[in-house]
């Protein structure tokens, strides 16, 4: 990180890190779901039914609409699945929980509700009560498939509550990448999601999960997410969320319990003003020999921004580093940086690093001095402080976030 980059904010003391906290309980800490619409009605049937804005937000979050770039393409809207298809010849099982915890009840002892625990909080437990809603997608054994898949959810319902359960297995040696999109329609003002994913990365398998969020102003999102790797095993997470949203609260936890198993997590977040995004992300090193990144940009452009970290050694000879940077770009706003490490054993190597601030004058001087104005020294030091080096993403959904990245306003009165 470039130390010159970004000049720090006053420190935050313990009663404004109280005070930050204290606006949690008018934001994230609580949904009251009774006044949200918990219904599995068919509102649409295909996503050829969508208003033309609504395929356009779904392009936005990665979609490929014609599925030409795709290996396999779930979509679910509302609390209904209305595509699941995939290309001949592709070596992998794609299909809505609820239908496979039928055809597979096998399976269902084994991975259901193993990740994630139906009573971890009522978010859990709701979504475990009701309907299976969700998308299964299982790699067998030694199966490696280039092409990605996307898995799309799409709130089109005012006032719904959406509840999903994923369950994504790749077994030994098997490989794959997948494109997950979550928006909701343009004339869609409230609603609230319920997200569990159960992702279980076997013995020298890969994962690459790339989610990117783009919901309505006033949409409540409550994703729980735990990926267990197993010996060899390798994952990656990508999170994007760069548009306004009401009220976001995630904390994705991944198990490293093979030796050799690795995780690297990725998150890029923009907070414009009334977002409140409780964001963090969580490694376990369960025995020895696993390594781990967790690494966050965020930017407050007048919203509130909780950046969360937690490295947690549990055995000897493990390797994990944090790292959370955040700029303020507003007057408004707030980034609240919470890394913890958390070692249980002698010589597990645990870092962090974190800060927060604005960017230096001094650096915009000097791209101005070399041509160009403020707004675009500006973007150019925003994208260079957005850019995190991610792994696994298809140069077509690249395309798309810089071409987010171009539209990016900054607030000025700093």
């Amino acid at each position: 990180m470039d130390k010159n980059l970004y000049v720090a904010s006053s420190p935050i003391d313990f009663a404004q890190a109280d005070e930050l906290l204290a606006k949690k309980a008018a934001f994230g800490s609580d949904i009251d779901l009774t006044q949200y619409d918990n219904n599995n009605d068919i509102h649409v049937n295909s996503t050829d039914e969508l208003a033309k804005e609504d395929k356009a937000k779904l392009e936005k979050v990665g979609v490929d609409l014609t599925e030409k770039t795709r290996s396999a393409s779930y979509v679910q809207v509302d609390n209904k699945a209305v595509e699941a298809n995939v290309k001949p010849n592709t070596p992998l099982v794609l299909m809505s929980t609820g239908a496979a915890a039928k055809k597979y009840p096998e399976l269902v002892k084994k991975y259901w509700w193993k990740a994630v625990k139906p009573d971890t909080d009522k978010y859990t437990a709701v979504t475990a009560l009701e309907e299976e809603q969700g998308y299964f997608i299982w790699v067998q054994a030694g199966k490696k498939i280039s092409v990605p898949l996307q898995a799309c959810v799409f709130i089109n319902h005012e006032n719904q509550m959406q509840r999903v359960h994923n369950v994504v297995i790749i077994e030994e040696g098997a490989e794959l990448n997948i494109i997950s999109g979550c928006s909701s329609s343009e004339h869609v003002t409230e609603g609230v999601h319920l997200g569990i994913s159960e992702m279980f990365v076997e013995k020298n398998a890969k994962l690459s999960f790339t989610m990117i969020h783009e919901w309505g102003e006033n949409v409540k999102v409550r994703p729980r997410t735990v990926t267990i790797v197993d010996e060899g095993g390798q994952y990656v997470s990508n999170y994007f969320c760069m548009n306004k949203v009401k009220d976001i609260q995630m904390y994705p936890t991944v198990r490293l319990r093979g030796v050799g198993a690795v995780a690297r997590l990725n998150s890029v977040l923009v907070a414009p003003e009334g977002s409140y995004l409780d964001i963090g992300g969580k490694t376990i090193h369960e025995v020895m020999g696993t390594r781990s990144e967790i690494v966050t940009r965020s930017i407050s452009t007048g919203g509130i921004i909780i950046n969360r970290g937690n490295l947690t050694g549990m055995a000897e000879e493990i390797k994990a580093h944090l790292e959370c940077h955040g700029l303020m770009l507003a007057k408004q706003g707030q980034i609240l940086a919470i890394p913890e490490l958390d070692a249980h054993v002698g010589n597990a190597e645990l870092s962090h690093e974190a800060a927060v601030g604005r960017i230096a004058p001094e650096e915009i001087e000097y791209l101005m001095a070399r041509g160009m104005d403020e707004d675009e020294a500006t973007a150019t030091i925003v994208r260079g402080f957005l850019n995190v080096n991610i792994e696994g993403l298809p140069q077509s959904l690249v395309k798309k976030i810089e071409e987010t990245l171009d539209t990016f306003k900054v607030n000025k009165g700093m």
